[in-house]
C-alpha cells in the first residue's frame, strides 16, 4: 500500500491518478477519515489512452480542499469487486492531505 501526503490551500485541487481493472470488475472506493470536511473527493477526467481490451486503465481522482481549511484528512482508497464485500482489496492508496487555514476558492 502507497501512502502519499500533499499539503494544499483551502479551493486547491490535487489530482490522483490509480490504475483500474474494471475489466476484472474492481472499482476504486474512498473512506475519508478525521477532518473529513476540508476535503471533497470526486472521480476526475478521463485519462485517455488507446489499450487493449482487458488491460489496466489509468483513472482520475480529484481531491478538493474545502474552506476554510485549517484541518488534516486521511483518504483509503481500496480497490474492491463489490458483489464480493468480504474480500479483501486487491490494492489500496492512501493520500494525507493538510488544508492549511486562510480564504480560498469556491468549494
Amino acid at each position: 500500500m502507497e501512502v502519499r501526503s500533499v499539503v494544499l490551500s483551502p479551493g486547491e485541487p490535487y489530482e490522483l491518478r490509480l490504475t483500474g481493472r474494471g475489466a476484472r470488475g474492481y472499482v476504486w472506493t474512498w473512506q475519508v477519515t478525521g477532518d473529513a470536511d476540508v476535503v471533497a473527493v470526486a472521480p476526475g477526467p478521463t485519462v485517455a489512452r488507446a489499450a487493449q481490451p482487458g488491460a489496466a486503465v489509468e483513472l482520475s481522482y480529484v481531491v478538493r480542499a474545502r474552506p476554510p481549511g485549517g484541518g488534516r484528512a486521511r483518504i483509503r482508497f481500496a480497490q474492491v469487486r463489490p458483489p464480493y464485500p468480504d474480500e479483501d482489496p486487491y490494492d489500496e492508496f492512501v493520500l494525507d492531505v493538510e488544508v492549511t487555514p486562510g480564504s480560498g476558492g469556491a468549494d
